[in-house]
Formats: C-alpha cells, structure tokens, sequence
C-alpha cells in the first residue's frame, strides 16, 4: 500500500458508519447468544441472502431453476448441501453473471487476489459499506484479547513504505495510531532501526505475518536484545503459523501471540480468543462448512476437510458455497470464554512462509506480494521462480487481451515490492506445470532458505 492509503481508506468509509456501527452493535450482543440464537440468525439470513441471488444475480438464478429449487426450499443450514460448490474457476468464467443486477457501477469496489496458485482473481466489493462492516468484525476480534480503537500498532504485514530508497523503513497512519514497518528490508543491518522505532512508538500491539516476526524475534534472540515493555500482545495472520513458532515467539518477546484466519474473498472469519483454545468462527460473517474431498461433510474432530464458506455480508457480489483452498479440523465442546461459536482446532491456509531472497539478503515473503489491484486482469497465470538472489524469474500465461502495457505495470507494481537489488525477469510460458501432488505453486525457491517449511513442492 502507498505511504497513506490505510489512512485514505479509513477516511473513505465515513459514508459507510452506520453499516459500522450496526454491525459493531450486532456482535457486541450475538457474542454472547446461545448456540441455537446463532443457528436462527444464519438460517434468517441466509434465508435473505438466497432471495436477493435468486432475483437479482443472473448465476444463481441458473442455478436454482437448473435444479429445480427456489429459495425457499432451503429451510436450514444442512439444506445448503442441494446447491452446488462456487470454485474459483467458476467465478472467472462467470464473473459478470455473479454481480447482484440491483448494484450500479458506483456502488462497486473491484479487488483481487493472486492466490498461492498464481491464477489471479477478481471479484466486487460493496463500496466502503464492505470495507466499515469489515472492520467492525476485525476490531470485535482484536477486542477479545485487549485491543482499544486509541491502542497503538506496528504493522509488520506486507505494507509498502514510501522512500524507502533514502534509508526511511517506516511511516505512520491511522491517524498517527499506528506504526508501519516495511517487512521488505528486515536485514540484519536495518533490523536495528526497526528495534529503535518500536521502542520509540510504544506501541501495545504488533500486527504482523508470522514470517515477519520471526525474523524480528531471532533478531533479538541472537544480538541479546530486551524485549518491548509496551507490547500487550501480537496479532498473527495471512500465514500459517508454524509447529514450535508461537513459542519461539513469545519466548522472546515476552507477550501472547493470537492468530487469526480470513481471505479476501471474506466468506469465512475466525480467530482466537484470550483462552486460545482454536479459532472462533464468527457465525454472523458465513456459513462455514469442512468438506472431504467428495463433498460429504467431515465427521470429528480428528478429520480433516476443504474449508467451503457463505459469506453473509457481501450482496454485491454473493459467495455461495465457496470452496476454498484451505483445510482445518473442527475443534470439539465449547470455549471456557463462554461464547459458543463454533470452532476450528486447525487451520492449515494456502499460504506458506516462503521467501525471495534479494542480493542484500532481504527475505521478502511472498505474502506481501500478492496484490489486490487490477495489475494481473490480462494474466491467466503467474509464477515466481528463483534460483540465485541477483534474480527473480516471473513466469507469465497471457490472456489473450495481454499487451505490452501490462508488462510495464507489472514491472512498476512488483519493483514497488521487490525494490533495486534483485532484478526481475519476466519470461512468457504456455502453461505452468502442477506439483506431483496436482497443484500449482507460486512461487519455486531452489535456494536454501531454513525458514518455516521446507520450499519443496506441496
């Protein structure tokens, strides 16, 4: 993101308070609702969410009369399993056919996602009104572990700092709450600047990728460096979270660490409470379902499925069914916090903590480089591919729409993040092979990293 976009973009839901406020008001009560509350109030809505894709999106009307079905005819949450799966595939092919008729152009945000298989895609927001509910469920999240609106934050997660070319890692927004640090430059000679800053700030929480603050923990393990006072507690996502990691973590700096699980596609949102007895799932955000791989139901708790979601907050562009490319296990009883949404015990994302190494030696994860901007609409697929740090290889699958254009806008988005001491290669390919195991990956690191997993094709 640019110097102030966080800033920008909070400033742009004004327009959007009251869908803050009403959804903020709503999770401050069914918080606290009894499991059978919270059933009644996903079957209502879900009830409102078919209608609405029934009459006004031109896909799921398809889809019902292909089948045979009204809205009507799903009466409770288990009556979800007659409509098929949305893949993201699907999505691609029938993009236009998926946007709610009832929403003009203006009322539209287009996002995108890369996604760890490299085939990037593009979907619709409602504008602003998205983006404040959004937020209301994040901050009602981070509120279960101690978070406040006035608290301060680093923010180690993938954001771009301007002048980072003049030796300047870090600028503030949020109206000056909190503190962005580049996670592109944590080399060994920059790390302490970033140690200074957080001391200066004083902030009471990190905001961070996994991969991030393990860098920065290791750091301070091995030059004997004092942890931070100030720090309450850090805030983990966008990355799996490694076996002994928590630990490693907390070790260190001496503070709990929380982790959360969501997606741009915002069908599912879960995450620890204080007790960090798994991942609540907030029950008023989607319908959450874990799925074998012939689309039954997961059994136990000891049984692991493909995380599908209904998103209950999107009716721009509605996500019924979606599968994603998730897995995770129920987590069985309830939570000694009280609340009684349902819960994860495991969540294992899509994205792996995997790095490109620059020639300064700057580990850059590849989580920060997924962009969310239109830069890949002319791409079909992508791939990152390296093998010594003076170069990275970006392997391209053009659209047929693909000009000479889009390679320039791909070079300036990627150098915003890549910076000036690897050089970029881009190289078009007709297709880019599966793993052994079927799958894409996004990126092929023959370099010896020794971080997270190992970078072998998953």
């Amino acid at each position: 993101m640019s110097d102030q976009t966080i800033t920008a973009k909070a400033l742009g839901l004004v327009p959007a308070l009251p869908a803050y406020f009403k959804t903020y008001r709503l999770l401050r009560k069914s918080q606290w609702w009894s499991s059978r509350q919270l059933e009644e109030y996903q079957v209502r809505r879900l009830g409102k969410l078919l209608d609405h894709a029934y009459r006004n999106v031109p896909y799921y009307r398809r889809v019902f009369d292909e089948r045979g079905l009204k809205p009507t005819d799903i009466q409770n949450l288990s009556d979800l399993r007659k409509l098929p799966f949305l893949t993201k595939e699907m999505i691609r092919d029938n993009l236009k056919d998926l946007v709610a008729r009832n929403y003009p152009q203006g009322k539209l945000e287009y996002v995108t996602t890369g996604g760890t298989s490299g085939v990037p895609l593009g979907f619709y927001y409602e504008k602003a009104v998205s983006r404040a509910t959004e937020w209301a469920f994040i901050k009602t999240l981070w509120e279960r572990v101690g978070y406040r609106f006035k608290d301060k934050c680093i923010l180690l997660k993938g954001n771009v700092v301007a002048n980072t070319d003049r030796g300047k890692f870090w600028e503030t927004t949020f109206f000056g709450r909190w503190l962005i640090l580049s996670s592109y430059h944590m080399t060994e000679s920059n790390l302490p600047e970033y140690i200074k800053k957080i001391r200066e700030f004083r902030p009471k929480f990190i905001q961070a990728f996994p991969s991030a603050i393990t860098i920065l923990a290791k750091f301070m393990e091995k030059n004997s460096v004092a942890p931070f006072l100030s720090i309450k507690a850090i805030l983990c996502g966008s990355e799996n979270m490694y076996p002994g990691q928590r630990e490693l973590i907390e070790g260190i700096l001496h503070c709990p660490v929380y982790t959360w699980y969501g997606h741009a596609e915002r069908v599912v949102l879960a995450g620890e409470c204080n007790q960090r007895t798994g991942y609540h799932i907030f029950p008023e955000y989607g319908i959450t379902e874990l799925v074998r791989d012939d689309g039954t139901p997961v059994a136990g708790e000891n049984e692991t499925g493909t995380i599908v979601g209904t998103g209950l907050t999107n009716y721009a562009l509605p996500l019924i069914r979606y599968k994603t490319d998730d897995q995770a296990a129920w987590a069985s009883g309830d939570c000694s916090c009280g609340r009684k949404y349902p819960r994860l015990k495991t969540v294992k994302g899509r994205w792996l903590q995997e790095f490109i190494i620059t020639g300064n030696n700057r580990p850059i994860s590849i989580t920060a480089i997924n962009m969310h901007s239109d830069v890949f609409d002319n791409v079909a697929q992508f791939q990152f591919y390296q093998d010594r740090k003076e170069e990275v290889i970006f392997n391209v699958v053009k659209k047929p729409g693909y000009t000479d254009r889009d390679t320039e806008y791909i070079k300036k988005e990627l150098a915003r993040k890549l910076g000036g001491d690897i050089d970029l290669v881009i190289r078009f390919v007709d297709n880019i092979p599966r793993t052994e195991r079927g799958k894409y990956r996004f990126l092929i690191q023959k370099l010896p990293l020794g971080m997270g997993e190992e970078n072998s094709g998953q």
